[in-house]
């Protein structure tokens, strides 16, 4: 089972992408604390890279914010990309499934998240 359960501040604004078939994306970075501390005793933190599609992507822009607190369900991916020099990148990111906006200020009076169905498709 592939599950990934990440709550953490978002460390910029989310932004908004749109796929050449017209399908929204939505991409943001979490910084997600560790429950060890490192050998200085400060808390060890991870930055994990979020995309969220579709109508969870669209209420992702629109009510995150940099700083805010969110949870989120998902899935771990990998893929690989060649980057402009054509030299070949692997990333690995969480494909939200479910969106839970937390603790912090809010721009318009969100909704507590969004659950959203549609099976993860097969483009960028």
């Amino acid at each position: 089972m592939n599950r990934v359960i990440l709550i953490g501040n978002l460390t910029r604004d989310p932004e908004r992408r749109t796929t050449r078939s017209g399908v929204t994306t939505c991409s943001f970075t979490l910084a997600v604390e560790r429950d060890h501390k490192d050998k200085d005793g400060n808390r060890v933190t991870d930055y994990i890279t979020v995309i969220a599609w579709r109508n969870t992507a669209d209420l992702c822009c629109r009510y995150l914010t940099k700083g805010r607190q969110a949870a989120v369900i998902g899935s771990w991916h990998n893929r690989s990309y060649e980057d402009k020099d054509g030299n070949k990148r692997t990333v690995s990111e969480c494909i939200a499934d479910d969106v839970q906006f937390l603790g912090g200020p809010r721009r318009d009076n969100a909704p507590g998240g969004y659950d959203d169905d549609y099976p993860f498709p097969d483009e960028e």
